[in-house]
């Protein structure tokens, strides 16, 4: 009876069990910051369970899906090079 018990808990335990919501959002950094600064922080999303969705080449940055406790990693990891980071989202043209 025990071990029922004991199962019935672990499972309950594992449907109510989300991992976090990740936001998707893109990081980019002033033209003067060292690429060290930007793969320090690409490394840190990754190790953090993050994904690197887009590493960009015309601007210092990278797209990510990340939590919101990451955000606020990549903003405190380095004081002299400060980066925006904003929402990913769809952006569209209308006529009207």
């Amino acid at each position: 009876m025990r071990l029922f018990i004991t199962i019935l808990l672990a499972l309950i335990a594992l449907v109510f069990a989300r991992p976090a919501a990740l936001k998707t959002v893109i990081v980019s950094y002033p033209n003067d910051t060292p690429s060290s600064v930007v793969d320090k922080a690409m490394k840190e999303v990754v190790n953090a369970g993050g994904i690197i969705t887009h590493e960009y080449s015309l601007i210092k940055g990278f797209a990510a899906k990340v939590s919101d406790s990451m955000i606020d990693t990549i903003n405190t990891l380095t004081e002299n090079y400060t980066p925006l980071v904003e929402s990913d989202s769809i952006v569209t043209i209308s006529n009207n």
